[in-house]
């Protein structure tokens, strides 16, 4: 399971804000990108953020009927469109998989906030850019957060 998911529920449809490196062990802190790193990666996040994004819009379309399904289940029905709603699961996925193996941690998925690990005068913290940026210019404390942004 990867970050941009969570079982037991449909929640994982609706992801907005992700836990903070702290929160999950500093896991993706293996990789620490320099600005120009960091600057390099955004077409191809771009990319994947658009996939992971359309196809959840994919899910949250079948949303109604999938709990229309869930509320069923103890009387076995279900939906046709089960292995079509596995599909666009999977391939949203992926997307959120190639995000994280990248070593970029989203923070919103509706405005593209991602965070990328980055040493700054001797500590780790995040440069910070969102979809609509064309490049980064930002970065903040761990804990602070887009709140605590500051401009390069």
């Amino acid at each position: 399971m990867n970050s941009l998911t969570t079982t037991g529920s449909l929640c994982y449809l609706f992801p907005r804000v992700y836990p903070s490196a702290q929160a999950v062990g500093l896991l993706l802190m293996d990789k620490l990108f320099s600005i120009d790193e960091a600057n390099a990666v955004i077409p191809q996040l771009k990319l994947l953020l658009a996939k992971a994004r359309a196809e959840r819009e994919r899910m949250l379309k079948m949303r109604p009927e999938l709990e229309k399904a869930q509320e069923g289940y103890s009387k076995n029905w279900g939906t046709p469109r089960g292995a079509e709603y596995i599909e666009i699961l999977d391939a949203f996925q992926q997307a959120a998989k190639d995000i994280e193996d990248l070593g970029v941690v989203v923070k919103d998925i509706d405005i593209g906030l991602c965070d990328f690990p980055h040493k700054r005068d001797g500590r780790v913290v995040y440069l910070c850019w969102k979809l609509d940026e064309e490049e980064i210019s930002w970065w903040h404390d761990l804990e602070t957060g887009f709140a605590g942004r500051q401009p390069l």
